[in-house]
């Protein structure tokens, strides 16, 4: 018989406890306000340059704004790296984000210079 109180996503057998009922509701109230949130940023996105309601200038920051915070929570709410056991794929996620922000910036300089 599986453990529910040790592992909330083991097949159920019987009635689970109410711990894992607390923790399952929890998981899936975060999940509903996450999927609802990134549906908001993404109509936000579309909206704000449909509309011409933000300026040119401000359009490719704030796009790219909306991105970030949309990939940073996609990652720790539906990839679940927020949860214990992780730390190794975090490390490797952020380290890989640090080496090609910067790679990435330079070779669009270094196009840049030799296009023009």
């Amino acid at each position: 018989m599986a453990d529910h109180g040790m592992d909330p996503t083991a097949p159920l057998k019987g009635e689970p406890t109410k711990k894992v009922k607390r923790k399952l509701a929890r998981e899936t109230r975060t999940q509903v306000i996450s999927f609802v949130l990134m549906i908001f940023l993404t109509s936000l996105a579309f909206i704000s340059i449909a509309s011409d309601a933000i300026p040119a200038s401000f359009a490719m920051p704030f796009i790219l704004l909306l991105a970030t915070i949309q990939v940073v929570l996609q990652l720790y709410v539906f990839m679940h790296l927020n949860e214990r056991g992780n730390g190794w794929a975090n490390v490797m996620i952020w380290s890989a984000v640090i080496i090609a922000i910067p790679t990435v910036a330079s070779l669009m300089l270094l196009l840049g210079i030799v296009k023009w």
